[in-house]
């Protein structure tokens, strides 16, 4: 049993195959904002998952998923919601350094667990919990929205065949103007966002994490590592912060990655240098430029399976 799925692997590795019949899913928390989209999807994937319900305490959070599934099953407790519910999976939407605690009750009880990015709060939590799903048989996956990108699948392929040589230098950025903290949806989100105990840091951990898992995929483990954060709006985010630089060091060439909460618009660009060109990635397309002058090239995308395209599709 491995260190179950990084998400953003996800075309490497092959859907869970758990179930026979059509399997089912919980949402544990509310408390991360992705959690609204993902209570849409749920519902348009309903032919291949079935949502048995939801676990959260807030009350202003219950009532906003009610808005959208208002005869769902609703519990306060979500120990009570496995009793009762008996999912084959559950999708927890909660702080960072609550994912152990929620692999430690679902684990024994064989349920597999995804998590939204980074797997835990600080490395120790993560030890533990490859421990658990070891020993329990279980997989936990992590979920890198880029995983579901055509774009993303398509500069590695395009990296792995040489397109533009070997790779030497990598340049990541990936951020925006900062986490929303209006209205309920959002304000449980940024209380615990920018607490650096309940996230483990502030832009570094939100968005480099992204980073880290490109680099890693591109190029493996680094040599070492320089890291810098810097606190560029203090008063809005007074305990972590708002921006970040890693520099990585590999025996052939660098990496030089950005995490911000201080863009002027959302960025989640991915640059790599080889010695015959240069590949640039975002949400929309691959760009290849080759030659002295360069010119922009896009590149087809290799469409991805249907088990691809998100992650509710990908555990089904």
């Amino acid at each position: 049993m491995r260190l179950p799925v990084f998400a953003l692997l996800a075309a490497l590795a092959a859907p869970l195959a758990m179930h026979a019949a059509k399997p089912t899913i919980a949402f544990v928390g509310l408390r991360h904002s992705h959690c609204w989209r993902q209570l849409e999807n749920v519902k348009d994937r309903s032919a291949a998952i079935e949502l048995v319900g939801i676990a959260e305490s807030i009350p202003e959070l219950v009532a906003e998923a009610k808005k959208i599934h208002p005869n769902q099953y609703y519990s306060d407790d979500y120990k009570m919601l496995v009793a009762e519910r008996k999912p084959d999976i559950v999708w927890a939407f909660v702080e960072n350094n609550r994912h152990l605690e929620i692999l430690e009750y679902m684990a024994p009880l064989g349920i597999h667990v995804i998590f939204e990015k980074p797997l835990a709060s600080n490395y120790a939590e993560a030890k533990k919990m490859q421990a658990l799903a070891k020993k329990y048989g279980v997989e936990v996956m992590t979920n890198y929205q880029m995983a579901w990108w055509p774009t993303n699948q398509e500069i590695k392929r395009q990296s792995d065949s040489g397109a533009i040589g070997d790779v030497w230098r990598m340049h990541g950025i990936v951020g925006h103007g900062g986490p929303g903290s209006e209205g309920p949806r959002s304000k449980y989100f940024f209380a615990w966002l920018t607490d650096p105990v309940k996230n483990g840091a502030g832009a570094l951990v939100d968005f480099g994490c992204y980073n880290a898992i490109w680099a890693l995929w591109i190029k493996g483990r680094p040599q070492s590592v320089f890291a810098q954060v810097e606190h560029l709006q203090p008063q809005r985010f007074p305990k972590v912060e708002d921006s970040s630089l890693m520099v990585l060091d590999y025996p052939d060439g660098v990496g030089i990655f950005e995490g911000s909460w201080d863009l002027p618009h959302s960025f989640q660009d991915l640059e790599l240098f080889g010695r015959e060109g240069s590949l640039a990635m975002n949400r929309d397309a691959v760009t290849l430029r080759k030659g002295r002058r360069g010119e922009a090239e896009t590149v087809k995308e290799t469409p991805l399976p249907e088990s691809r395209l998100d992650p509710l599709l990908y555990i089904a």
